[in-house]
C-alpha cells in the first residue's frame, strides 16, 4: 500500500470515528450531563474530560496529521477536497478550543446550567462538522 493510501485509510478511519462519537455527545451524552446531581458534577466533569481526553486525543491528533498530509499527497483533481476537509477541520477545532473547552472549564468549576445548555447548543457546530468531514473523508476514499 502506497502513502497516499495509507494516509487515506488513517484518515477516513480517525475522521469516521469521531464523526460517530461527536453524534453521541450531542445525542446522549452531554444533554445527560444535566442528570448529573450538582453535589457530584465537578468531580464527574473532571472525570469526563480526562477519560474523554484518552479516547478523542489520538483519534484528532491522527486525523490532523493525515489532514496535512493528505493536501499535499492528493493527486490535483482531488486536492481541493482535501482541501475543503482540512478547512472544515481547522473549524472543528475553532470551536473546540474556542468555545467548547472554555465552556467544560467552567463547568469543571460549578454546575452553571447555562453553560451547560451552551454547551449542547453550540456542540451542533462541531456535530456538523464532523458530518461533513466524514462524508468528505469517505469522498477521497471512493476516488483514490
Amino acid at each position: 500500500m502506497d502513502a497516499l493510501n495509507l494516509t487515506l485509510l488513517i484518515h477516513a478511519a480517525a475522521t469516521v470515528a469521531m464523526g460517530g462519537l461527536i453524534w453521541f455527545v450531542q445525542v446522549v451524552h452531554y444533554p445527560m450531563m444535566a442528570l448529573v446531581p450538582a453535589e457530584a458534577f465537578e468531580r464527574y466533569e473532571r472525570v469526563h474530560q480526562q477519560r474523554t481526553t484518552l479516547v478523542v486525543g489520538p483519534l484528532m491528533l491522527a486525523e490532523a496529521v493525515s489532514a496535512a498530509a493528505l493536501a499535499w499527497l492528493c493527486p490535483p483533481e482531488t486536492r481541493w477536497l482535501a482541501w475543503l476537509g482540512a478547512a472544515l477541520l481547522a473549524a472543528v477545532w475553532a470551536s473546540t478550543f474556542g468555545v467548547q473547552v472554555p465552556l467544560h472549564a467552567r463547568l469543571e468549576r460549578e454546575l452553571d446550567a447555562r453553560a451547560l445548555r451552551r454547551l449542547v447548543a453550540t456542540n451542533w457546530v462541531r456535530t456538523g462538522l464532523w458530518t461533513a468531514r466524514s462524508g468528505v473523508a469517505l469522498w477521497l476514499l471512493r476516488a483514490a
